[in-house]
């Protein structure tokens, strides 16, 4: 299928179900660049994070596919692309629609918390837009379990998104 978008450990692409014509993302993670950047981990942490989650705002993981090579994440497919983009695009967000895609946003990051998840790297690049416009939260690749009063105290994300402190 065509590829949606290339990373640093491999790229995505949309999938197909032969039988029923649902489309899915696949992300397709080369074994080999996964190990030489050292990031088993975190890879391990975002397929156990999202295998567990089920909300509307959240993208969910459908599958795991292992071979010698790659791990195939089989992913729900969302069709409007990701926040920045269109909002790149389209300008200035309507008080009345950014007031819905935060209430999204900021009800799927309160699941996150209430299974004591961070995503720690929340922004416009990594909410994506389905074909009515709702935001789902993707890419939890830095995302972290919290313990009952231990604040995580690493520095990390994007640079751009963090706040000055």
């Amino acid at each position: 299928g065509d590829t949606l978008g290339v990373g640093t450990f491999g790229k995505v692409k949309i999938g197909e179900h032969q039988l029923t014509g649902h489309k899915v993302a696949v992300k397709i993670l080369n074994r080999q660049k996964i190990r030489s950047l050292d990031v088993v981990g975190k890879i391990k942490r975002e397929i156990q994070n999202l295998k567990l989650f089920r909300h509307p705002h959240i993208i969910k993981l459908y599958q795991v596919i292992s071979t010698p090579t790659d791990f195939f994440m089989v992913m729900e497919y969302v069709s409007g692309g990701e926040l920045f983009d269109y909002i790149c695009k389209n300008g200035r967000v309507e008080d009345t629609e950014a007031r819905r895609l935060f209430q999204q946003i900021i009800s799927a990051v309160d699941y996150c918390h209430r299974h004591m998840v961070v995503h720690r790297d929340l922004k416009p690049e990594n909410v994506l837009l389905d074909a009515n416009r709702n935001a789902k939260i993707a890419d939890f690749g830095l995302s972290n379990m919290m313990s009952d009063g231990e604040f995580l105290r690493t520095s990390c994300g994007s640079p751009n998104y963090a706040a000055p402190e």
